[in-house]
Parts: C-alpha cells; sequence; structure tokens
C-alpha cells in the first residue's frame, strides 16, 4: 500500500515519536519550517511534541495520541518525525494500526524511528520511508542531495537511480553552522558481486534488530536488505547485529545487502568490513554494496520501506535503483 506523492501545498505533521522537539534549539526549528515552506508544504505541529521528560522524551499516551492524530486528520498529507532517540520502540503495542492502514499517509524519519517504520509496513503493508527528519532540514550547507532525494521519493513518480553525492560531513553541524568539514565522497564500493531485485526492508541495524521475534519484524522474504549504524556501533558490534539477522529464520528470503557509510569515528575500514561479510557463509552468493548515502553522515537518500530495489555489483560499478 502507498500514500498519494506529496504536491506542493500540502500539510505535513511534525511529530516527535522519539526525543522531544525540545532538544532542538528555536533557531534550527525555525530554519527547518522555511526549508520545508520553500518546497511548497504547509508545517503543522503535534500537541506534544515539545514534551520533554528525564529522558527528553515524552509519555507512550502522548507519543501515541501525536501519532494518531496525524494520521486521523484528513488535511494531514505527510508527517516528519522531529529526531531519533531510543525508545521508539515503546510505541508498538500502542499504535492502532486499523487507523494507519485507513488513513495512510507518507511517514518520514531515520535512526531509532527505524521501528516505528518496519512495525507500520509488518503491520498494515503501509509503504514507509527512511530519510530525513524534521531536524535535517535545518542544516543550511551540504544539504542539497538530502533534499533532492527526498523531493524525488516523496514528490516524483519516477523510477529513482542513486548516484552518489559529491561530498559528505560527519560533522556537528546543528552545534556550529558556519564551519563545516567536508570530505570527498569516493562512492560505493563492491564487497559481494551480482544482481538482484526484491523488497526494501531495515534501516539502522540496532534498532531494526529490536524488532526480532515480535510480530512487529516485516518478512526477510525476497527482500533487499538497507543496512547502516552510527557511532555507537563499532565493527564488532556491527558484526554482531548483522549475524543477529542473519539468524532469523526466513533470511535466506534476502536477495542482497546495501550497506550506509559509516560514521569516522566508528573506524569502519574497508578491509575490516569485507572481513566481517566474507566470513559469514549465508552471504557467499548474494550482493553486498557499502558506503551508500544513508546512515548517521550527511547528506542522506530517501528510501521506501517496502518499495522496490534492483540493484547490481560489478568490479567497481554499482547501480541501485529504488521505487513504489
Amino acid at each position: 500500500m502507498r500514500a498519494p506523492k506529496l504536491v506542493a501545498g500540502d500539510e505535513i505533521r511534525i511529530i516527535s515519536p522519539s526525543r522531544s522537539m525540545s532538544l532542538i534549539a528555536v533557531e534550527q526549528r525555525q530554519q527547518a519550517e522555511r526549508k520545508l515552506e520553500k518546497l511548497g508544504f504547509k508545517i503543522s505541529y503535534s500537541k506534544n511534541c515539545l514534551e520533554s521528560d528525564e529522558f527528553v522524551s515524552s509519555s507512550i499516551q502522548s507519543r501515541i495520541e501525536d501519532l494518531h492524530e496525524a494520521f486521523f486528520d484528513s488535511n494531514v498529507k505527510g508527517i516528519l518525525t522531529t529526531i531519533g532517540g531510543y525508545n521508539c520502540n515503546q510505541l508498538l503495542k500502542y499504535i492502532d494500526y486499523s487507523i494507519i492502514a485507513s488513513n495512510p499517509k507518507r511517514l518520514c524519519g531515520y535512526s531509532d524511528i527505524t521501528a516505528l517504520s518496519n512495525a507500520i509496513y509488518a503491520k498494515t503493508g503501509l509503504i514507509t520511508y527512511s530519510g530525513p527528519h524534521f531536524s535535517t532540514f535545518a542544516m543550511r550547507y551540504g544539504n542539497e542531495f538530502t533534499i533532492e532525494y527526498f523531493k524525488k521519493m516523496m514528490m516524483q513518480d519516477e523510477i529513482v537511480h542513486i548516484h552518489p553525492s559529491d561530498q559528505w560531513s560527519d560533522d556537528p553541524w546543528f552545534m556550529d553552522q558556519e564551519n563545516r568539514a567536508f570530505i570527498q565522497n569516493e562512492g560505493p564500493y563492491v564487497i559481494n558481486e551480482g544482481a538482484a531485485e526484491g523488497t526494501i526492508i531495515g534501516g539502522n541495524q540496532c534498532t531494526f534488530n529490536l524488532l526480532h521475534g515480535s510480530e512487529y519484524m516485516p518478512s526477510l522474504a525476497n527482500s533487499i536488505l538497507f543496512i547502516e549504524d552510527d557511532f555507537e556501533a563499532g565493527p564488532t558490534t556491527f558484526d554482531r547485529d548483522l549475524q543477529s539477522i542473519i539468524q532469523q529464520l526466513d533470511f535466506t528470503g534476502v536477495k542482497g545487502i546495501v550497506i550506509g557509510r559509516f560514521q569516522k569515528s566508528v573506524d569502519m575500514k574497508k578491509d575490516v568490513l569485507k572481513q566481517i561479510i566474507k566470513s559469514k557463509s549465508e552471504l557467499n552468493q548474494i550482493p553486498v554494496i557499502a558506503d551508500v548515502d544513508f546512515g548517521h553522515t550527511s547528506p542522506l537518500i530517501t528510501f521506501p520501506i517496502g518499495g522496490q530495489a534492483s540493484i547490481k555489483a560489478k568490479g567497481n560499478i554499482v547501480e541501485i535503483s529504488i521505487s513504489e
């Protein structure tokens, strides 16, 4: 099931299903709102998005109320999450999935939102989106690629062919917008050659793994796994979490793996990642591509969880196309 494409004039609701919007500086909230309005959208905010407790989040009841209201409201066409965090999976058993299935909207976010996005797809069949948060739109420089791919996926009907960004960054841009450090992008590389097509599943790997063994875990049958991790997951943790996915009973349905870019502090060198992948016999016969523009660095593509991907990996050539 696919919600209608967004068009200029549509209302986008901002919700905080993980951490509170109070974490975001007022000036940055205003910057993000202006950027989205420049794209033609009307921005509204959920009732409890600024509520904040000792975890810089809010009560389950408040977050569920905002989520349900965003889907109920017929004026709302798209939903953006404020930011990630650690506790989005608290919500899953309290969601009335019939509300979502009856009122399909385009929900977009990444990181901790991976739990919500995959659960919604698993329970309703509604395609959700891994892509920028509301807070991401506050970035002043180096954000053009992110916005371009957000528009391609959310507003246009063509198949999206993924081309690498010219440069990327892993700096604390939210602390200093004027002094940025950009790195030339060498582009994605091939670990295992091959070609595959399938349904996109995944997102942030450690969050995705929280769904294992639950009713909120999507089927891996005929899937292309998109995974990434942040600075908290070094090579050993990434290895362990990937092994957990491989041990899922339906992992044989995975047709290929696309890995996002690691943050610099993870120190995931190419030879280390290749060693991790090559050590797993279950991956020998499927294509594996790494260093694609998504994850906890900037910029990032928007991709549909429940959408379709076609990947080809041969020598130094990488081709990735996604559609709904």
